[in-house]
C-alpha cells in the first residue's frame, strides 16, 4: 500500500515513467491533471512519486510514479468501460453501479469485485482518456502543441517525455499461477480462466488456440506416425492422407470458433461492443474539425494515405517477393550442385552435404522474415494510419503475404513445377525442423538467459542474492526490476509462428506425414516457453479485452482453403489417379479443377451447418436480450405512471 499525498492510503496498479530530464513544471502539470476530479476534466486518480530504492544510485530516474484508485472510482470507471460481470443469475451483464449488488461476487463495499487486471485495464483507459483542456502546449515545452480534446498520454508518449507505463505484477497470484501453469510439466489442460484473470482475454484467447491446436494435431500425428513408418519409399500412396489433410483443416477451423465463442461467453465479452477508436499516438496531420467527436484533432486525407499505399508501399512489397523469388533460385542452383558432387562420388559426407543446401536456405528465410518484418512496420507507420485496428490489418496483410511466399514459395515449385516427391519431403522436413530450432533458441533458450543476465545485474544492486520471483522486495525494488523487463509487444509474432506451422501441416504433410508430429511437439514445448517468458521475462501487459482471435481466424481460414486445392492438386499429380487417364492429360486437370472445386463448395456449406455459436449460449443470449427489453418497457411504462400521477 501507498499513501497517498491527500491521504488515502492506495495499492499500487500502474507504473508511469517519465523521462530523467523531463521538465518540472510538466511533471506538475500531469499529476494535477491525473489527481483532478472528473468534473475538472482530471481522471481522479490516485498517484505519487517512487521513493527511492535500498542503495539507490544518483542515476536512477527520479520522475517514476505509482498510479491507483479509490474502490467507489474503480466501480465506475468499471461501468464507464462496459465490463461484463456475472449476474446472480449465472448471465453475464455489463456492469452498473446503480445495480451491483445484484451482480455475484459482490460483497460489501466491492473490494474484491474487479480482478487487479480487470482494475488496471480501468485506471489504463481513464489515463488514454485525459484530455487536454484549453492548454495550447504541454508546459515547460513549448514546441509539443496541444489542443483541446487532444490525448495528453498518447501526446507525451509520442515525443517521448513518457517513456513507459505498464502495469504491477503481483507477486503471490503470479507464484500461483507460475505453478499450476508450466512449473509442473503434465498432460492436462492450461488453466485459461486464471491466465484471462491475471493477463486478461487477449492473451488467454492466444493460449487457448495454442491449446486447441496442439489437440486438434494428435489425430494428424497418430495417423502419420504408421503412415510414415510403413510407407516411407513409397510416396505415391499420399492421397488417403491428403483427403484426410482435406477434412482435418475444415473441421477444426469451424470448431475452434464454437470454442472460441464458449470461452468469450465465460468471459463476458462476446456480446461486449467494440469500443471507439481514439487516433494513435503517432497519428499526425493538419489541426481540423472531427464531425464525429466535435473536438479539434488532426486530419490526413485518404488519398493521400492511399498514393502511399499504392506506390510506395506496394511496390516494395513486390520487389521483396522479387527478391525472394531470386533467393529461391539461388537455392535451386545450390540443391543441384550438391547432388551432382553426390552422384559423382556417394560416400557419407556427400550425403550429409545434400542438406546443407535446405539449412542454409531455412536460415535465410528467417533472416529474411525478420529484416521484412522491421521494414514492414516501417511502411505500415509511415502510410499513417488514424486508427489502431488499421494499422495492424495493414500490417498483418503486409507480414502475411510476404512470409507465405518466402516459406512456402519453394515447396509449390518443387510439388508443381519439378514434381519431386523426394525432394518435396526432404525440402519440408529440413525447413520445418530448423525453422523449430531457430524459434526454440529465440523463444526458449535466449530469453531465459538474458533474464538470468539481467536479474543477476539487477539483484546486485539491490544487493540481493535472490530472483524477484523468490524474494519479497520493497515497492521501490520491485517497480526498478520491472522496469527493466522486457516489454511484451502482443501476440502478432506468436500468431504468425501458429499460421506458418499450420501451413506446414494442412498444405504438404500428406507426403511427410511426420510434419504434425514435429509442430506437436514444438507446441507442447512452446506452452511452457512462452508461459516462462509471460511469467518470468517480461513486464506484465495490459489487460486486453477480446472475443475472439481477430484478423487471425481469416487468415487460417484463408490458408485452409489454399490446403484444399493444394492437397487436391498433389491427389491429381499421384500415379493413382493418372492411371484413369493415361491418354489425355486435359481430362485429369479438368476433372481434378472440377471435383476441387466441388470440394470446396463442401467446405463452405460445412461452415454454415456448423454454427459458430453453441446452441445453449444463442439461447442465453437470446433470453438475456429479451429481458433487457421486457426491463426497459417496464421502466418507460413506470415514467408515463408517474408522469401522469404528476399531472394530476
Amino acid at each position: 500500500m501507498v499513501q497517498s499525498s491527500s491521504g488515502p492510503t492506495f495499492t499500487p496498479l500502474v507504473v508511469v515513467e517519465l523521462t530523467s530530464d523531463a521538465k518540472r513544471e510538466a511533471v506538475e502539470w500531469l499529476l494535477s491533471r491525473i489527481r483532478d476530479q472528473q468534473q475538472a476534466g482530471g481522471a481522479e486518480l490516485l498517484v505519487e512519486q517512487l521513493a527511492p530504492a535500498v542503495g539507490a544510485q544518483e542515476k536512477e530516474n527520479p520522475n517514476v510514479f505509482v498510479v491507483g484508485a479509490s474502490r467507489q472510482r474503480l466501480l465506475s470507471g468499471a461501468e464507464e468501460v462496459g465490463l461484463f460481470k456475472e449476474f446472480s443469475d449465472g448471465s453475464m451483464r455489463t456492469f452498473t453501479c446503480s445495480n451491483k449488488h445484484n451482480f455475484r461476487d459482490f460483497e460489501g463495499d466491492g473490494d474484491s469485485f474487479l480482478s487487479m487486471a480487470e482494475c488496471q485495464f480501468i485506471i489504463k483507459h481513464e489515463l488514454d482518456t485525459l484530455r487536454a483542456k484549453d492548454e495550447t502546449h504541454v508546459p515547460g515545452y513549448a514546441q509539443v502543441k496541444l489542443y483541446p480534446g487532444k490525448s495528453i498520454v498518447r501526446r507525451l508518449q509520442s515525443k517521448g517525455i513518457l517513456i513507459q507505463m505498464f502495469p504491477l505484477h503481483e507477486k503471490e497470484e503470479l507464484k500461483r499461477l507460475s505453478f499450476s501453469w508450466y512449473k509442473r510439466v503434465k498432460l492436462s489442460f492450461q488453466p485459461l480462466d486464471d491466465i484471462r484473470h491475471y493477463y486478461g482475454e487477449g492473451l488467454a484467447f492466444y493460449f487457448g488456440f495454442l491449446e486447441y491446436f496442439t489437440f486438434a494435431l494428435a489425430p494428424m500425428a497418430l495417423i502419420g506416425v504408421p503412415y510414415y513408418l510403413f510407407d516411407w519409399e513409397d510416396y505415391d500412396k499420399y492421397v488417403l492422407f491428403a483427403v484426410f489433410n482435406l477434412i482435418w483443416c475444415t473441421v477444426i477451423l469451424e470448431f475452434w470458433k464454437r470454442c472460441s465463442a464458449s470461452l468469450a461467453y465465460r468471459w463476458g465479452t462476446l456480446s461486449r461492443k467494440k469500443a471507439f477508436e481514439e487516433p494513435r499516438p503517432g497519428f499526425h496531420g493538419v489541426l481540423g474539425f472531427n464531425p464525429v467527436t466535435g473536438r479539434e484533432e488532426p486530419l490526413y486525407p485518404n488519398a493521400k494515405r492511399h498514393l502511399r499505399i499504392y506506390l510506395v508501399s506496394l511496390p516494395f512489397v513486390l520487389l521483396c517477393l522479387y527478391l525472394s523469388l531470386y533467393v529461391m533460385m539461388v537455392y535451386f542452383q545450390m540443391e543441384g550442385w550438391a547432388l551432382n558432387v553426390h552422384d559423382e562420388e556417394p560416400t557419407f559426407w556427400t550425403g550429409v552435404l545434400l542438406f546443407i543446401p535446405s539449412v542454409i536456405y531455412a536460415v535465410v528465410i528467417e533472416v529474411m522474415n525478420l529484416i521484412y518484418r522491421y521494414a514492414a512496420e516501417f511502411l505500415t507507420e509511415w502510410e499513417n494510419h488514424r486508427l489502431e485496428s488499421s494499422y495492424q490489418n495493414h500490417l498483418v496483410l503486409k507480414v502475411l503475404v510476404f512470409n507465405f511466399f518466402n516459406c512456402f514459395a519453394s515447396l509449390f515449385y518443387i510439388a508443381f513445377a519439378m514434381q519431386d516427391m523426394v525432394l518435396l519431403r526432404q525440402s519440408l522436413a529440413t525447413l520445418l525442423i530448423t525453422s523449430q530450432i531457430l524459434n526454440q533458441f529465440m523463444e526458449a533458450f535466449l530469453p531465459y538467459w538474458l533474464q538470468r543476465r539481467r536479474n543477476k545485474k539487477m539483484i546486485h544492486k539491490v544487493q540481493r542474492r535472490r530472483t524477484l520471483e523468490d524474494r519479497e522486495f520493497p515497492l521501490a525494488e520491485q517497480v526498478r526490476l520491472e522496469a527493466e523487463m522486457s516489454t511484451y509487444l502482443g501476440t502478432f509474432d506468436d500468431y504468425l509462428e501458429q499460421f506458418l506451422l499450420f501451413g506446414y501441416v494442412s498444405l504438404f504433410s500428406c507426403v511427410y506425414p511426420l510434419a504434425a508430429v514435429l509442430v506437436l511437439l514444438n507446441n507442447v514445448t512452446e506452452v511452457y516457453s512462452d508461459a516462462f517468458k509471460m511469467c518470468r521475462v517480461f513486464k506484465r501487459p495490459f489487460s486486453d479485452p477480446a472475443a475472439n482471435i481477430g484478423v487471425w481466424q481469416l487468415a487460417f481460414e484463408a490458408m485452409s482453403v489454399i490446403a484444399v486445392v493444394t492437397n487436391f492438386a498433389l491427389i491429381g499429380l499421384s500415379p493413382q489417379v493418372k492411371a484413369y487417364f493415361p491418354e489425355s492429360d486435359t481430362q485429369l486437370i479438368l476433372w481434378t479443377v472440377a471435383i476441387e472445386h466441388g470440394l470446396l463448395a463442401f467446405k463452405f456449406i460445412l461452415t454454415f451447418l456448423i454454427p459458430d455459436v453453441p446452441k445453449h449460449i444463442q439461447i442465453k443470449l437470446s433470453r438475456l436480450e429479451f429481458q433487457s427489453l421486457e426491463a426497459l418497457k417496464k421502466k418507460k411504462m413506470l415514467e408515463a405512471s408517474e408522469l401522469r400521477t404528476v399531472e394530476q
